[in-house]
């Protein structure tokens, strides 16, 4: 499979927010994509991730057969579910350690740190049945469910798409009580809502598998699509704008309040969602040469690596973000500069780990595979 190298970029750039979304007193938390966009990387981390997938299940489909594409699903939940304990069981390790060293943190909730030192095996089982999730981590089990799901759903998807969509609108209507009967330590489901973030996968799913037959369709209609696209990217991006300058834009605020009503991320808000859709139309159609361009430049290339790293990129986003907030956050007095040098250094780090793993971590494991 070819690889897209603006995809692999944007990947790598939804890992690089989350990773800096995630540090409260961070310089760069006030440029990330979620100051400009009503949605945020985790609506971008998802939609790619479904795309991804629709794509590789549709190259070995063709190439070994449908059985050969369920049993690779199928086994990526489990590596998705190990990589999840795993990272939760380093994460709290890390809270714990920071605490006795007393370096204070409050990127992830410290509580984390208490249970893996008074039950360590409780609290990975409490992970690994899904009764808890861990702040930060707590959209690798959305991704864990979506993906243990995919071996039955696709094939759906690929018979009936029309009846899919309609069930997919369906389970998204009614997620907040179909979410309310999870059984779960926060008493009212998943905080990431897979009745409703099902519907934003399965659309990346889509895009992957029917974009040699939709797209020639859609580009028929592309002047009219990319107007459409452009406006609902603005509305969305207005509502945040307006919210930053406080009471000063209130009628403006109030304005848009009527048209969108109220936005709840965890359910997987509609707006939010129309957003995300606007938004990558703009980028695969007119913008579609200018994030090549952005992706062949050496930061993008960098963040192409990140956004290579999988999971692996993943969980050391996570856990940098912790250590970030830490640096940060002690002494407590510390001006910007030395924040700003922190996240350059999070960064930075997470590139060079990444590209580690690609040139070590990553062979290995397809060797592995291929035995």
């Amino acid at each position: 499979m070819k690889r897209l190298i603006a995809l692999d970029m944007l990947r790598g750039y939804a890992l690089v927010c989350i990773m800096i979304d995630h540090m409260p007193v961070s310089v760069l938390r006030n440029y990330t994509l979620a100051n400009f966009s009503v949605f945020d990387a985790a609506e971008l981390f998802v939609l790619l991730s479904g795309f991804l997938v629709g794509m590789v299940w549709l190259m070995v489909e063709q190439k070994e057969g449908r059985r050969a594409a369920q049993w690779r699903f199928a086994r990526r939940a489990f590596e998705v579910w190990r990589a999840m304990i795993i990272g939760s069981v380093v994460m709290a390790l890390l809270s714990a350690a920071l605490w006795a060293v007393d370096l204070r943190h409050t990127a992830v909730w410290n509580q984390y740190a208490v249970w893996i030192l008074e039950n360590p095996l409780g609290y990975a089982g409490a992970v690994g049945t899904l009764w808890l999730q861990p702040n930060l981590l707590d959209v690798l089990a959305l991704y864990v469910i979506l993906i243990a799901v995919t071996p039955l759903t696709v094939p759906l998807l690929l018979r009936w798409p029309l009846g899919f969509l309609a069930a997919s609108v369906a389970l998204w209507w009614f997620a907040p009580m179909l979410n309310g009967l999870f059984p779960n330590h926060r008493k009212g489901g998943l905080l990431f809502n897979p009745f409703g973030w099902q519907m934003l996968f399965f659309t990346g799913v889509a895009m992957g598998l029917f974009r040699r037959d939709v797209m020639p369709v859609l580009m028929r209609h592309a002047r009219l699509l990319t107007v459409l696209s452009a406006g609902m990217f603005l509305f969305g991006a207005s509502i945040i704008i307006a919210l930053k300058f406080g009471d000063a834009a209130l009628p403006v605020r109030n304005a848009l309040k009527q048209v969108y009503g109220t936005i709840d991320k965890w359910p997987l808000d509609g707006t939010r969602y129309l957003a995300i859709l606007a938004a990558s139309w703009l980028v695969a159609v007119p913008l579609a040469g200018v994030m090549e361009r952005l992706a062949a430049s050496r930061p993008g290339v960098a963040l192409q690596q990140i956004g290579r790293g999988g999971l692996w990129s993943f969980i050391i986003c996570v856990l940098l973000s912790v250590l970030g907030d830490a640096l940060q956050m002690n002494p407590p007095d510390q001006g910007a500069a030395r924040k700003l040098l922190v996240d350059l250094w999070v960064i930075l780090a997470l590139w060079w780990l990444s590209v580690l793993w690609l040139n070590h971590g990553a062979p290995w494991q397809k060797a592995r595979k291929s035995k």
